[in-house]
């Protein structure tokens, strides 16, 4: 028994300010909390889930967000990821100082600073339409005809450094002597990158897709700053969608319920991901 007393503390805490919050959370998702208009709440057993599934606006948040996922962590992050630490391999010093930096600042600067700045970039008297009127080509409205896709970019924009991070880790692990006993027999670069490269580093490439998947469905200011979800409901993803029903209509037992099938929606990709790499839990 009194081989637990060292932990009993940490134990304590951690079913005190997480499994306790949760637990409350899944409970609320039964009910009909209201922040206004009610005088309490009544247990409504699983209404708030089948009303989540009939309703057309929470389908479109599921699917706005598996492709703001699918763009901007799948595609985006990871791909120019995997190809900025490639080229900071083989490039020189200053290059790599220099290239390190600036994709480093956008990472570590707040998600609202962030947000601001691209909104600056997209928005109709913004950075890129000066670039296009430059260039004698035309420009548009980008928040409000391709909403989805700004704030895809603005997510690649903001998170590409976790996943320099993690494959600059992963090639340096890699021996020279392979890559270069495979030169010397003739493979050329992009098949020497494809059986070798890549499958040397396939834990770490399993690895960032959870993390950045995990943290891309959860991301909220970005989206909230640059579009509000909008216009209309063009981008607005679950946790915005949530953030909605919760806080602006005040259904905080419909929001948590809709919170609870994202926590769902990332164990999916999780279990997905671990059984991909095959690690043994």
């Amino acid at each position: 028994m009194w081989r637990w007393a060292p932990i009993a503390p940490a134990t304590a805490l951690l079913l005190l300010f997480l499994a306790g919050p949760i637990g409350y959370c899944v409970w609320i998702a039964f009910t009909n909390t209201q922040l206004t208009g009610a005088s309490g709440s009544d247990f409504v057993g699983l209404d708030n889930f089948r009303r989540a599934f009939a309703d057309d606006n929470f389908r479109n948040a599921v699917r706005l967000t598996l492709v703001f996922t699918f763009i901007s962590a799948v595609i985006g992050q990871n791909t120019l990821g995997l190809a900025l630490a490639g080229l900071m391999r083989a490039a020189s010093r200053p290059v790599r100082t220099v290239t390190g930096t600036l994709v480093i600042t956008a990472w570590v600067l707040p998600e609202i600073v962030a947000a601001f700045l691209l909104y600056t970039f997209f928005r109709r008297e913004g950075t890129l339409n000066a670039l296009l009127d430059w260039l004698h080509l035309p420009g548009q409205n980008w928040l409000f005809t391709l909403p989805i896709l700004a704030v895809s970019f603005a997510n690649v924009w903001r998170g590409t450094a976790f996943s320099m991070l993690i494959y600059s880790a992963a090639l340096a692990e890699i021996p020279r002597d392979i890559t270069e006993a495979a030169e010397v027999d003739g493979a050329s670069g992009p098949r020497r990158v494809w059986h070798i490269t890549l499958p040397m580093i396939r834990r770490s490439i399993g690895t960032n897709l959870m993390l950045n998947t995990l943290s891309t469905l959860s991301v909220f200011g970005l989206i909230w700053a640059m579009t509000r979800g909008g216009p209309g409901n063009r981008s607005q993803t679950l946790p915005v969608f949530m953030y909605d029903q919760a806080f602006l209509k005040s259904l905080i037992g419909y929001g948590t319920a809709v919170a609870l099938l994202l926590l769902l929606v990332g164990s999916l990709f999780s279990i997905v991901y671990l059984r991909l790499m095959k690690v043994e839990v």
